[in-house]
């Protein structure tokens, strides 16, 4: 506990995004070269928009959405759908004239409101997949293996992914990238061993992505309940939504029989704007896997500069659809973070993944 809001404070004021802009030298008479005096942040929202039966809806414009942070308005920035008509998604175009899969991405002026936008290629997600290796997956350890497999295959070559494994411990097999293959190899050379750690390896996989801008997420596989960890989800969960990082949890029945577990998988991963799945065999783990697939795919990256604010801790993030014929659908996204008090960061540890990010020998 004391070591997680040792690290937020470091984090400082950028926790809410990691996405720093208008940074000018703090000339200390020590380690002026490493510290940094932040001005600006930029908050990024990753938002799913759906009818009533699940379906997504693609082709919204900026003017479609309105933000609010602790009931301020707020002036979008920035604004890219993903990448769900490159894929062939199961969507459907809010407007007629839209085209599902456009990125619009709105410079934003010295004023702060949006300039005329352009269409541009779609960014790709930075994706940590986090792989119970523990002693509850020895009966399906192959089929957990092949069910993975098929999703790092499946993804966008746009997405670059990470692969990591947990029992007691972390262990991080690949580091980002885009090359299937060395994910792939990664998850097969894991082998099934200890307790299980999971709020520990998932708070340590949340701190390597949280120096990462724009659309990134933690794809969980867990076939138990977590038995070994010192770390309460609720950090976890924390740490998530301030960084902006989503949380997909893919569990079988094993955890889902624990009540406590359940909930627990259930609240990380929706306050972190993500989902929870509970499968009760291989092929409805497959059927997870590609639903987080077309999620992905489907969200619309939406940032902000803040407006002037006193409050220096929890920050509550609205959003909602402009006009009747919009409103009737659903939105899900974080729906916070926390501002920490503190003007000076470190640079290094902010800007750059850092060793964690390097593959175990």
């Amino acid at each position: 506990m004391n070591s997680l809001r040792n690290w937020l404070s470091t984090i400082g004021i950028c926790a809410s995004l990691l996405m720093l802009v208008n940074v000018e030298p703090e000339f200390a008479a020590q380690d002026q070269s490493s510290r940094l005096h932040v001005n600006v942040v930029l908050v990024q929202l990753n938002v799913a928009v759906t009818d009533h039966k699940g379906h997504y809806i693609s082709g919204l414009k900026p003017e479609d959405f309105v933000i609010t942070e602790d009931k301020i308005p707020e002036k979008i920035a920035t604004f890219e759908e993903g990448n769900a008509a490159r894929k062939g998604g199961d969507s459907i175009p809010a407007h007629p004239e839209a085209v599902a899969g456009n990125s619009l991405v709105a410079e934003s002026t010295a004023s702060g409101s949006l300039s005329n936008g352009k269409l541009s290629p779609v960014s790709g997600a930075d994706i940590f997949i986090l792989f119970d290796t523990s002693n509850y997956m020895y009966r399906g350890f192959v089929y957990a293996q092949d069910a993975i497999s098929d999703f790092v295959r499946s993804m966008d070559d746009a997405d670059k992914i990470a692969f990591y494994s947990y029992s007691r411990d972390l262990s991080r097999a690949t580091a980002l990238t885009p090359d299937r293959f060395k994910v792939v190899n990664g998850v097969r050379s894991t082998v099934a061993g200890d307790d299980a750690a999971l709020y520990n390896s998932l708070l340590l996989t949340v701190k390597d992505a949280a120096p990462l801008t724009g659309k990134k997420a933690i794809v969980v596989f867990s076939n138990g309940p977590d038995n070994a960890s010192s770390v309460p989800p609720e950090d976890v969960a924390e740490l998530a939504q301030s960084t902006g990082t989503i949380i997909y949890l893919v569990s079988t029945h094993l955890a889902q029989e624990d009540p406590v577990s359940t909930a627990a998988f259930e609240r990380m991963s929706k306050v972190t704007g993500g989902k929870a799945y509970f499968a009760g065999n291989w092929s409805k783990s497959k059927q997870a896997f590609a639903s987080i697939r077309e999620d992905l795919g489907h969200l619309y990256s939406i940032s902000y500069y803040p407006q002037p604010n006193t409050n220096r801790g929890w920050r509550a993030i609205t959003v909602k659809l402009v006009g009747k014929a919009l409103q009737k659908y659903h939105i899900r996204t974080r729906d916070g973070y926390s501002l920490q008090q503190q003007t000076q960061v470190n640079a290094e540890s902010l800007l750059t993944p850092g060793p964690e990010l390097a593959p175990r020998q």
